[in-house]
C-alpha cells in the first residue's frame, strides 16, 4: 500500500472521535467478512482464514471496549451477542460454510446502522443542550442588565 495512504489512514484514526472509531471498526469487520466470502467462493483457504480472524479480532475488541459500569445490562447483552458472532465465524472457518458469515454480516450491518443513528441522536441532543445553555445565559445577562439599569436610576 502506498505510504501516503497509510499515513492518511493513521492520521484519520488518531484524530477520530470514539464514535468515529466505532463506525470504522464496524466497517473493518464488514470488509473482512466480505473478503472472506470472496475467498470462500474462490476456495482461497488462507485468505478465508485470515479475513475471518480479522473480523473476530475486531469483534473481540468490541467486547473489550464495552463500558460495564455505565450500562451493565447492555454490556452483558452485547457481550453475549458478540461472543455468538465469534462462535459463528469459528464455525464458518472450520467447516468452510458461507451461511454463518452471511448471518454475522447481516447483524453487523444492522448494528452499525443502529450505532450511526444513536450517534446522530446524541449529537443533536448535545447541540440542543448547548443551545439551551447559551439561551439561558443570554437571558440571564439580559436580566442582569435590567437590574443594572434600575440601579442606575436610583
Amino acid at each position: 500500500m502506498n505510504q501516503y495512504v497509510k499515513q492518511y489512514q493513521k492520521s484519520s484514526i488518531e484524530t477520530a472521535s470514539r464514535e468515529q472509531i466505532l463506525i470504522m471498526l464496524y466497517d473493518g469487520a464488514i470488509q473482512f467478512l466480505n473478503k472472506a466470502k470472496v475467498a470462500m467462493n474462490n476456495k482461497e483457504y488462507e485468505a478465508i482464514h485470515n479475513n475471518l480472524i480479522g473480523a473476530q479480532n475486531i469483534i473481540q475488541e468490541f467486547i473489550n471496549s464495552l463500558d460495564r459500569e455505565v450500562a451493565p445490562q447492555l454490556a452483558e447483552n452485547l457481550t453475549s451477542l458478540y461472543e455468538y458472532f465469534i462462535r459463528r465465524l469459528v464455525q464458518a472457518n472450520m467447516k468452510r460454510q458461507m451461511e454463518p458469515i452471511d448471518e454475522v454480516l447481516k447483524y453487523l450491518k444492522s448494528l452499525k446502522a443502529t450505532w450511526e443513528q444513536a450517534i446522530v441522536l446524541a449529537q443533536k441532543e448535545a447541540q440542543e443542550q448547548s443551545i439551551k445553555h447559551i439561551d439561558y445565559y443570554d437571558n440571564y445577562d439580559d436580566e442582569e442588565d435590567e437590574d443594572d439599569d434600575e440601579d442606575d436610576e436610583d
